[in-house]
């Protein structure tokens, strides 16, 4: 209260106070990175002006909610709040599980009662529960705090061949030493909780994850593991791409022994599951005569010469002007 008189009256000294329609035809044109230094040198100086901050950001859920993902199969929801309780009262926290099968997502939900909690888990947005490391952002953010950044096929890395017995905790502790690490763990099968022999570690930054993969000494759990790219087709350069739907000439290929349109036809062997005889009988004379000197079996016939047909004029010497012949097919005599 006393912070708050002395505002008013060092404000009174200064003039007249100015009306919240005023104020806020003077706020509203300002950008936002100008407000919130505006509001955070205004919090610094006044207790109670951030207090008024605290409350309203605290207000929304969306400020206090975090999306837990990567967790083990058979992590709890209590088990999860007593991972996350380091940084504050929970109000809210659960694993989600599959509605048909019962069994967990692998991710879950914290909302804390504060935003100051909130900020300060999110500070150290990766922590080991069950031996698999997870990581928080935002709810509201989804997926967007981490693994959509623009660099991650550059910093994320697949593990592969590992033994049997190594554990996610084993597989962080291994590549720690090249640098820090956002995320990673074996893969599991989520129906017998045991190993697939593979695993994934995201690096915060490009550098370390290239140490790891130039990195000679490759051996964890006394074997030989693979280290690459998690998007290891990224980059790779010599292969043409085609738009959708269409096939390249090359993989068209012609069966031998058909012809193509406009081309000789040149055979390069016989067709596949197919093989001529070895050798060729020599060509004889046949029997039979040239079909094209056969003679016809039918008798020819020269034509017939038919003699002309004379037109009868009428009584006045001109020819009919009636068509005559058969099948109502019109003939005229010609003039004589």
């Amino acid at each position: 209260m006393e912070d708050l008189k002395k505002r008013k009256l060092d404000e009174a000294g200064n003039g007249d106070f100015a009306s919240k329609e005023e104020l806020r035809f003077l706020i509203e044109p300002l950008a936002k990175p100008q407000l919130v230094d505006l509001l955070a040198k205004l919090g610094s100086q006044y207790p109670s002006i951030a207090e008024e901050i605290k409350s309203i950001a605290s207000a929304d859920p969306a400020h206090r909610k975090l999306f837990v993902r990567g967790l083990a199969w058979n992590t709890t929801s209590e088990t999860l709040r007593a991972a996350f309780e380091e940084h504050g009262e929970i109000e809210e926290g659960a694993v989600i599980y599959d509605k048909v099968t019962g069994k967990s997502r692998g991710y879950g939900f914290i909302t804390f009662k504060n935003m100051e909690s909130t900020q300060q888990a999110l500070r150290a947005s990766s922590k080991l529960i069950d031996g698999r490391l997870a990581v928080c952002n935002l709810a509201c953010e989804g997926l967007s705090g981490t693994s959509s950044a623009p660099d991650l096929s550059l910093r994320k890395l697949y593990i592969g061949s590992l033994s049997p017995e190594v554990t996610s905790e084993m597989l962080l502790n291994y590549f720690a030493r090249h640098g820090e690490i956002d995320e990673g763990s074996v893969a599991y099968d989520r129906d017998t909780n045991e190993s697939r022999g593979f695993g994934f570690v995201t690096y915060k930054t490009a550098e370390a994850a290239k140490k790891a993969i130039d990195d000679l000494e490759k051996t964890l759990g006394g074997r030989n593991i693979i280290v690459k790219y998690a998007d290891s087709n990224k980059g790779k350069t010599g292969q043409q791409q085609f738009p959708s739907g269409v096939v390249p000439m090359a993989a068209l290929t012609m069966s031998t022994g058909y012809m193509q349109a406009g081309k000789a036809h040149v055979s390069s062997g016989p067709p596949i599951n197919y093989s001529y005889p070895q050798t060729v009988a020599p060509y004889s004379a046949s029997p039979y005569p040239n079909p094209h000197t056969v003679p016809s079996p039918y008798p020819t016939q020269g034509q017939i010469p038919y003699p002309p047909l004379s037109a009868k004029k009428d009584q006045h010497g001109f020819p009919p002007t009636q068509p005559v012949g058969m099948n109502n097919y019109p003939y005229y005599y010609p003039k004589q």
